[in-house]
């Protein structure tokens, strides 16, 4: 059995080896080799990283509380070699979190077949295999591709980045930033208790109610005329977007490698696509962003960088249309069957071209989908009369409706 030391040892060789052959792998950008070698080598560090993780732990102890008299340099030794096996384990975990990534990048923008039949590409073991697989590309792309070579394979997320530029380091520090401030606040809902009389018993209970509601009306109707009532709490909503600090070093390498002097905003419009082209439970699988919010409730300057320069730009504008779009997903809950065929991409594009005042052809520049197919998602929504329960304002549909009465007859019977 190796010890703890060759262990680390070995950890840092097979990252070194890493690092150096994913370079060579992106001149080709061969995409069934790629995926295959990503693959082959997120299991290897997997094992490792469990083996690893086992031995060490999480928490490394410090030296700083002792004072110069006490400290021996045998006990300094066994310190500096805790800390060097929690580095290679840092080290490690953010190899993997980068090959989950690029891994998750592929698979959401191709679709993969072996004849007629499609498979998921972790059931592919060697490269034979991989090499008689047919590669399609879906019609929307999610994420941007050109980010795979930049993405830290090797794990030495700060080592790739002393190697470059001023420029990019700078904006590897800025895009951190975006990525780790914490959301806005924003009141959700008030904590309320309440004492009132059942059947000539004081009863007390505690419910929730959102800020904008008449909290006198709302309790007369759940407990008559004798209650009392007080605040204990407000509900607000904050914390990072991504919470996972191996993605946020990820993102900010990659990007940032990227465009030096566009990264950030190349990024705020990837995740306001993220958002608008995929449902919440299609984003509770992708894995390309790991450990990033499902729905956000509050604001993030992150999405404000794509709309800065629109003329009536507000503070908070792209969080904004990215709160509203998961607020509408949960309101269709239920009622996606009467919008079976329509793609959820298209019919993001939809809920945005209703919430903004973005003409369909923005709308299709903004998502980078077809305009056509936006068009025609557009008015089998209008037929489907669902724009009536989630938009207050319908004018910018009505040249969508039906023109003919008899087209507008029938519509009315196919809606009840």
């Amino acid at each position: 059995m190796t010890t703890t030391e060759e262990l680390v040892a070995r950890v840092n060789k097979i990252l070194d080896d890493i690092g150096i052959d994913m370079t060579g792998l992106f001149e080709d950008f061969h995409i069934p080799s790629l995926v295959f070698y990503l693959a082959r080598n997120l299991t290897i560090l997997q094992d490792l990283e469990d083996e690893l993780s086992r031995r060490v732990g999480e928490t490394v102890p410090s030296v700083r509380g002792l004072d110069r008299l006490s400290r021996d340099p045998h006990i300094q030794w066994i310190y500096k070699k805790k800390h060097n096996r929690i580095l290679a384990l840092e080290r490690l975990r953010a190899a993997i979190t980068a090959h989950k990534m690029a891994l998750a990048l592929i698979t959401a923008n191709y679709t993969f077949k072996l004849g007629k039949k499609e498979i998921n590409i972790e059931s592919i073991k060697t490269a034979d295999e991989f090499n008689k697989l047919k590669i399609i590309k879906k019609p929307v792309m999610l994420g941007r591709l050109e980010v795979l070579p930049h993405l830290a394979y090797s794990g030495d997320v700060l080592r790739l980045l002393g190697h470059e530029s001023r420029e990019v380091r700078e904006m590897f520090k800025f895009i951190k930033a975006r990525l780790r401030e914490k959301g806005i606040v924003r009141m959700k809902s008030l904590r309320i208790e309440v004492e009132y009389w059942d059947r000539n018993r004081l009863k007390k209970a505690r419910i929730d109610l959102p800020t904008d509601s008449d909290i006198e009306s709302e309790l007369k109707k759940r407990y008559g005329r004798r209650f009392r009532w007080r605040v204990l709490s407000l509900v607000k909503t904050r914390g990072v977007l991504i919470n996972n600090h191996y993605t946020v070093d990820n993102l900010a390498l990659a990007y940032s490698s990227l465009d030096p002097e566009n990264g950030a905003k190349l990024l705020g419009i990837d995740l306001f696509r993220y958002y608008f082209l995929t449902s919440e439970k299609e984003r509770e699988t992708l894995g390309l962003y790991p450990d990033i919010k499902l729905c956000i409730d509050c604001h993030y300057s992150i999405f404000d960088l794509p709309f800065m320069e629109e003329n009536d730009f507000k503070t908070g504008y792209g969080s904004m249309l990215v709160i509203r779009k998961c607020e509408m997903e949960k309101l269709l809950s239920g009622r996606r069957s009467e919008l079976s065929n329509l793609p959820n991409y298209l019919l993001g594009g939809v809920l945005l071209y209703g919430m903004s005042d973005y003409d369909e052809g923005k709308v299709a520049e903004i998502l980078s989908i077809s305009r056509d197919e936006l068009v025609d998602a557009i008015r089998r929504f209008v037929i489907s009369g669902l724009h009536r329960t989630l938009f207050a304002d319908m004018s910018k549909f009505e040249r969508f409706m039906p023109k003919s009465d008899r087209a507008k007859k029938f519509l009315e019977l196919l809606q009840g």
